[in-house]
């Protein structure tokens, strides 16, 4: 029984790590077990390093939050309230979970006979309670606070370490020499920190305060920790350095956005929101599908050929991009309708900081390299052509 079981495992092993999926023909794993500059080849045990240093992380961001972050928020007027507790009721919380948050008229008169409450105070017990049920704004604000600091500096990071290779100016290094490419010390930081991170925010999900996205952000949690580890093992580090950069590069302008609002700070939230909009539809709509899928599509199939991992690389990589699209959609029409509810009452203001952001965002274009530079120029004329109308 014990041997039928050893061997049935280890045929779900071979299938699992098959060297016809994981890699190009004429390629094994032996291949890779050589040696080679810095940490040698990226190979799947490296990923158990991640979880120890998940835990650091997380830990690192509770004293962050702790003595960096709430005091932040007091400063700038953020209270640190205590949460308003709810009075108990069995059964306006059995109505509250498993019917509505929000009961119309005629359930309210009915529970006002059932309870003999009037309906006043059962319209308070349930606004009180769908508060209770909101995170507080300091809470929120050292939450942002801190991955606005981590996107901050990993994209610093990520910036100077890309500049300084080939990869970066000419795409098609991603795949010279492809699999034999030595991971460097800098390369392997990069790609461990920003898979840490990403862990560390799935293990802080089930005990930070619950919100409404909460799913939405655990599949893209999973979705993104998928992408980078797949390509870690398939050591496609190079293109996946480019990916985790674009991606940075308007993350920590949405968290600073965030921060201006908790702080309600309007017009610095409307302008970094505007930029993040404007960064945002450029680097995924633009620069990703011109730069990243150009290379892992075509050049990618001119160099080195396709094989079953290639396929679904370039299949969540095209996942992303819908994602991306959805996304941008999303974000247009929320500041649509920020304009339309009155929410931002200088208008001409917002659209002259939008004329400057594109200007110099179209200068400093100039050198994006894989020559989608021209596309970029295009997108951001748009953007400036639709800020002066």
């Amino acid at each position: 029984m014990a041997t039928a079981a050893a061997g049935a495992l280890g045929l779900l092993w071979g299938w699992l790590w098959s060297e016809r999926f994981w890699l190009p023909q004429n390629v094994s794993w032996a291949d890779l077990e050589g040696p080679a500059d810095g940490y040698g080849y990226p190979r799947a045990r490296h990923m158990l390093s991640v979880f120890p240093l998940a835990a650091g992380v997380f830990s690192v961001r509770l004293l962050f939050e702790r003595f960096i972050a709430k005091p932040c928020a007091l400063h700038v007027g953020i209270e640190d309230s205590v949460l308003y507790r709810v009075e108990s009721n069995d059964t306006l919380e059995k109505v509250f979970i498993s019917i509505t948050k929000y009961p119309d008229e005629k359930r309210l008169e009915g529970l006002s006979k059932q309870l003999d409450w009037d309906v006043r105070k059962i319209q308070c017990w349930f606004r009180h309670r769908r508060n209770q049920d909101k995170p507080p704004t300091l809470t929120k604000f050292s939450e942002s606070m801190w991955r606005l600091t981590f996107y901050l500096c990993v994209f610093c990071y990520g910036i100077r370490f890309l500049w300084l290779t080939p990869w970066f100016w000419d795409t098609r290094q991603c795949w010279q020499n492809y699999p034999y490419q030595p991971l460097s010390r800098e390369l392997y930081y990069y790609y461990i920190m920003e898979l840490a991170f990403y862990w560390s925010l799935m293990f802080s999900q089930f005990i930070d305060v619950k919100r409404k996205d909460f799913l939405i952000m655990f599949v893209h949690h999973l979705a993104t920790i998928g992408l980078i580890t797949f390509s870690y093992i398939n050591n496609m580090v190079r293109v996946g350095t480019l990916v985790m950069c674009l991606h940075d590069s308007s993350d920590f302008l949405l968290e600073a956005a965030k921060l201006a609002n908790y702080a309600k700070y309007q017009r610095l939230c409307d302008t970094l929101f505007v930029i993040f909009s404007a960064v945002f539809m450029v680097t995924r709509l633009g620069i990703y599908p011109l730069w990243i899928l150009n290379t892992t599509l075509f050049e990618s199939w001119e160099m080195i050929g396709p094989y079953p991992s290639w396929w679904l690389f370039n299949g969540l990589l095209l996942v992303l991009q819908v994602l991306h699209v959805i996304w941008s959609y999303l974000i247009a029409r929320i500041a649509f309708k920020a304009l339309i509810r009155g929410k931002v009452t200088y208008t001409g203001g917002i659209r002259r900081r939008l004329c400057t952001f594109c200007s110099l965002f179209t200068s400093f274009l100039f050198c994006v390299p894989g020559g989608s530079w021209t596309v970029c120029f295009i997108l951001c004329m748009c953007l400036r052509m639709i800020a002066v109308t």
